[in-house]
């Protein structure tokens, strides 16, 4: 269990931001992420369930979009934000090995006086955005695919450096099949939030295109 007398010398740092490429969201999330990254939904490769994820990035080690130190400049998914740290039996925990912690530098995670930190309390919001927000995205993504609304999309990019992006089993709401509801379904969509959060998820895949011009006008200041 996390407490003050073990862990007050700890401190975190960032450890995922450089190198994840999707990061799991919940659908509370998707307002603030679709600013920045395109949501898709993915499979689990142990179970075949979906989830709901944002793509970071184009490229894992691409450190062009994080601020000096290490951590995303857009918005930082709660996932992301709780690496290394756990809820177990409503108290927090943490994996002492993961990288995320150091015993000297980062971020403390415990104020001299033994008060939680700034950077502590971000954690502890993202562990209850995820605790409150994945069983809520679940539900949505049931929603979804009773209704037939989920469709692959590929992706496949090639830059001015010849080099090639390609992601695949991934999945979007089918703006199609969404127009194509009859009009009690779409009213049921609206007072559930579904629709609102539909609309969100297909307007963020612009984010792709604008991801990808963004790396070859680099590529071409290199």
């Amino acid at each position: 269990m996390l407490g003050f007398e073990q862990h007050g010398a700890l401190g975190i740092q960032p450890s995922g931001d450089a190198e994840r490429l999707f990061v799991q969201i919940v659908v509370g999330e998707f307002g603030a992420a679709a600013v920045d990254y395109p949501i898709l939904f993915a499979k689990r490769p142990d179970t075949g369930r979906f989830y709901a994820g944002a793509l970071l990035r184009l490229q894992a080690g691409d450190d062009a979009d994080l601020d000096e130190s290490g951590r995303l400049r857009g918005y930082r998914p709660a996932d992301l934000e709780r690496e290394g740290f756990f809820v177990e039996q409503d108290r927090i925990v943490i994996d002492r090995a993961h990288p995320v912690f150091v015993e000297r530098g980062g971020s403390a995670l415990f104020e001299t006086e033994g008060e939680l930190s700034e950077a502590l309390q971000r954690v502890q919001r993202a562990l209850g955005r995820l605790h409150v927000g994945l069983p809520t995205t679940d539900g949505f993504i049931a929603r979804l695919l009773e209704r037939s609304l989920l469709e692959p999309i590929d992706i496949d990019l090639r830059f001015d450096d010849g080099t090639r992006f390609r992601l695949e089993d991934l999945y979007t709401v089918s703006a199609d099949a969404l127009a194509d509801l009859p009009d009690a379904v779409v009213l049921a969509m609206f007072r559930e939030g579904d629709l609102a959060a539909c609309h969100t998820q297909i307007q963020s895949v612009r984010q792709i295109p604008r991801m990808a011009r963004l790396r070859n006008d680099r590529l071409a200041g290199a």
